[in-house]
Order: structure tokens, then C-alpha cells, then sequence
């Protein structure tokens, strides 16, 4: 195992292992600093910088950070990982990399091809060395496209999860403000609700009244009730019909147990969604058109999971192996790509101030997450957000938000009216949803805005469009 040093300023700073030396690399965190992993100062985080920077990539796979005996996560990147296609940049070190990402030459076809041979850690360490503006660049030249009945990703586009949460489950609040989030353009990503209980009859129940408004009115999207993977295993054996089978996941076998979860399980519920096989074309329904029917081409592996992460994760079940939180979410990334997801989405903020102290952080986080992600092959989303707790506010979300339109990123969360009065959080509206699509002109999944468009909803121009009583999403 390698030692790291850097003199500065007349100071030599000494990195034990490659895992110490990617901690004291991550820009200012307050979890790190919580779990004592974080630079002492700025002099120790740049010398960390500069050494980081010299590592060649190849070492990332001679010195796993979280050892491959104990972890079957590690055993999944080291196993899975595709030689031929790192064979690209195998000579190259973190800092030549991040030169070679940034070169006109490096497009999005070259980016995709790579993907395969990328390790989480490698991706978390170049972004330890790139500003901002380098993190938006690069993952603005990748684009990742999942389909199930919309297709999501694709460039010019901007998908919206409608997130219609409600603090008892009730059917008519729900069902309100999937209402409110339809007429304001949102819901090609998914429809998704975040359950109050865990109970498998109310989730079925939830995932009906979804399919039920889906089928009605041939929306060309799916659904999604984001409880534990195992309820919603029981919900789907009890005949409820699941389009996406969601988890949350972590960077670290230990924080995956933690949560009540392991690889096996998670292929076990790949299989039962795939086995519904209700990915296609939207179902036809005589209240609509048609023609606003569209037929999609299936992907070789159908996308039908739905991964949520956040840095921080691992830290806050004490299952972190002395790794920064940064490097383990990307790690999570490793967990969520050997699954064909169709949606990946980091809350970057949701877990608070102990882990992402306040807005720059929870900037710099989003722009970091969806960068590793995008660069992994994954079809990233981000959930821009803060607790109330937090010392951030809405302006920067709206900066946030806006760089990761910037970013290309596949999808955000429309939230009534940006709180979400179940999870007690602040999050992105229907209306930010919007506002991003006119100011840089991205258009809803293709299938979406065809059902939009004939729905009188939005105009071909990306115009919203008022709706009175006679609206058919407004008739009783």
C-alpha cells in the first residue's frame, strides 16, 4: 500500500493510504469533518489536491478503499469492471484525466463508451480535483437515455418526477396534486409518492389509484410508491401492478444492510418487476387520442428500478470503512448501474446539516453527485433540496437548480409548491420545473409532450396553457 506526501509551504503533509488521502481531497463537508476524516485546513486539503492529482488510475484498482474480502460492494465494482474500455485512459493520472475529460475531442460518444471501464472511486477522485465549472462541462457532454413509456434523457429534454406526497396517504390530497402537477407540465419521469405507512395493502392501493389515473387518461408515464423494496415485493406478489420497483441504496455493504438490503435481494426484485412486463407503449384509453399513443423501443435490458442515494448515508449508520461520504455516494452509483435503472436520483440535501452544513456545500454536492454519476452511464436525477434546519434557503436552490439544467441532468422533483408536508423537507416546485424549461428551452419526454400538447396542456412553444372547467383532467 502506497504512502502519499506533498511539502507546502515548508510543511510535508503525509497520506497514509489512498483512502485517507481522497478524504482530505474533498472539498469542505461537514460530515467528513463529524467523522474526523476531513482535512485539518485548506493547506492540508490542497496539498491533498496536488497528490491526488499525480495518482495514476490504475492505482484505484491495485488498492481498493473498502477491502474486497469484507464488502460485496467492492466485489461488484472490482468484478464488473470493464478493462477493455479503461484501456483508453489506463495511462493516464487523476489530474491528466480531468484534462482529457475537458478537451473538445472527449464527446458524449466517447464518454459513453468509457463508462464501463470507470470505477466509482476513480470518478470521485477526479472531482475532487475539478471546479464547478469543469464538474458542469463534462457532464453536459453525457447523455444517458432510459425508456419504460416515456423516454427520458435524451438531449434538449427535462423530466419532472411529481411527487405528490400527502402526510396520511389520502387518496383525494393525492390525487389533487397529481392534478396541479399534470396541468403545470410535470410527470414524465414518473409518478411517485412517498408512502406515510409500510404497509403492502396501502401501497397497493397507492400504485392502483396511479395506474387507474394512467390508463384513464393514456398519460405516457409510470408509477412509482417509493416504500422498502420488500413491501413493495409484497404488494406486487398480492397483484399490484408495479411498473418500478424502488430502493434506496448506499456506497458500502454494511449501510445496505442497515437499510435492510443486499445485492441478492435487489436482483430478486429486478426479476419480479421485469416478470410484469409492463414496460411499453402507454395503454390506449377511448378518452384520448390515439394517435398520442406512442410505441417505444425496448432497451436490452428493460429499465424498471428506481434508485435513491445521499451522501451521508453511510456515515449516518456508522458503515463509512474511513471513507469520505463523497467517494461512498459514488460508490452507490457502482450499486445502482449493475441494475439498468431507469431513474437514479441523489437527495442531495435531505439528510441535513450534519453531513451538507449549508448551501455551498449542498451546491457543490449536486453538482459533484450528478458529474460522477452521468460520467458512470447513469441517468441521473437530482433532488434539489434542503431541511429547514440547514443554513440554506430557496436562492440557492434556484442557483443549484439552475446549473444542473446547465449540467444536463435527466430529471428534478416537482413538489406542490416546493415543501413536501410529509418528509418535511424543501424541495423544487412544479412551477421551478417550468421555469428551467423556458429559460433554456428543454421540452418534456417526447411522448409527454405529444400527450400535452393534445391535452391542451402545453403548447407546441413550451407555453403552459390555462384550463377551465371543461379541461377533461377537470371534469368530474
Amino acid at each position: 500500500m502506497a504512502v502519499y506526501r506533498s511539502t507546502l509551504r515548508g510543511v510535508t503533509y503525509t497520506f497514509p493510504d489512498l483512502r485517507t488521502l481522497l478524504a482530505k481531497a474533498t472539498p469542505a463537508r461537514s460530515g467528513d469533518e463529524l467523522a474526523g476524516l476531513a482535512a485539518g485546513g485548506a493547506l492540508e486539503r490542497v496539498a491533498a489536491q496536488c497528490v491526488l492529482a499525480d495518482v495514476p488510475l490504475t492505482q484505484f484498482l491495485a488498492e481498493p478503499v473498502v477491502p474486497y474480502e469484507s464488502d460485496e460492494i467492492t466485489r461488484l465494482i472490482v468484478d464488473t469492471h470493464d478493462r477493455a474500455a479503461f484501456s483508453a485512459v489506463a495511462g493516464l493520472t487523476v489530474g491528466a484525466f480531468r484534462d482529457w475529460l475537458l478537451r473538445y475531442e472527449t464527446d458524449g460518444a466517447t464518454l459513453a463508451a468509457l463508462a464501463p471501464g470507470l470505477t466509482p472511486e476513480t470518478v470521485a477522485a477526479v472531482s475532487k480535483v475539478m471546479r464547478n465549472q469543469d464538474l458542469i462541462l463534462v457532464a453536459s457532454k453525457c447523455e444517458v437515455v432510459t425508456r419504460f413509456r416515456s423516454t427520458l434523457g435524451g438531449r434538449g429534454t427535462l423530466a419532472i418526477r411529481l411527487q405528490p406526497n400527502h402526510p396520511t396517504d389520502d387518496p383525494h390530497g393525492i390525487a389533487a396534486s397529481i392534478l396541479d402537477g399534470l396541468l403545470y407540465g410535470c410527470g414524465d419521469a414518473c409518478i411517485g409518492i412517498n408512502p406515510a405507512t409500510d404497509s403492502p395493502a396501502r401501497v397497493a392501493e397507492l400504485i392502483r389509484l396511479i395506474d387507474q389515473l394512467i390508463q384513464t387518461y393514456a398519460i405516457p408515464t409510470q408509477s412509482c410508491v417509493l416504500a422498502h423494496l420488500t413491501t413493495q415485493l409484497a404488494a406486487l406478489r398480492a397483484g399490484a401492478p408495479v411498473d418500478l420497483m424502488f430502493q434506496s441504496i448506499a456506497g458500502t455493504e454494511a449501510a445496505n444492510t442497515s437499510f435492510g438490503i443486499n445485492l441478492a435481494l435487489l436482483r430478486e426484485a429486478q426479476s419480479a418487476t421485469l416478470s410484469l412486463r409492463r414496460h411499453g407503449p402507454t395503454p390506449r384509453s377511448a378518452s384520448t387520442d390515439p394517435a398520442a399513443t406512442t410505441t417505444i423501443s425496448s432497451p436490452a435490458v428493460p429499465n424498471v428500478m428506481y434508485f435513491e442515494t445521499g451522501q451521508g448515508s453511510c456515515l449516518s449508520a456508522n458503515a463509512h470503512h474511513g471513507v469520505d461520504q463523497q467517494t461512498l455516494e459514488a460508490r452507490a452509483y457502482g450499486v445502482a448501474r449493475a441494475f439498468s435503472p431507469l431513474l437514479v436520483n441523489t437527495v442531495v440535501g435531505f439528510i441535513g446539516p450534519e453531513y451538507l452544513y449549508d448551501g455551498k456545500q449542498i451546491i457543490r454536492a449536486g453538482l459533484e453527485d450528478h458529474f460522477c454519476g452521468k460520467l458512470l452511464g447513469l441517468p441521473m436525477g437530482v433532488d434539489v433540496c434542503h431541511t429547514n434546519h440547514a443554513s440554506a434557503d430557496q436562492d440557492d436552490m434556484d442557483t443549484l437548480l439552475t446549473l444542473l439544467g446547465a449540467a444536463g441532468v435527466n430529471y428534478l422533483m416537482g413538489v406542490p409548491g416546493a415543501d413536501d408536508i410529509m418528509l418535511g423537507y424543501q424541495s423544487t416546485s412544479f412551477h421551478d420545473a417550468h421555469y428551467l424549461r423556458q429559460l433554456l428551452r428543454l421540452a418534456p419526454a417526447p411522448e409527454f409532450a405529444a400527450w400535452l400538447e393534445h391535452m391542451k396542456i402545453q403548447s407546441p412553444a413550451l407555453r403552459l396553457l390555462p384550463a377551465d372547467r371543461t379541461h377533461p383532467l377537470l371534469r368530474p
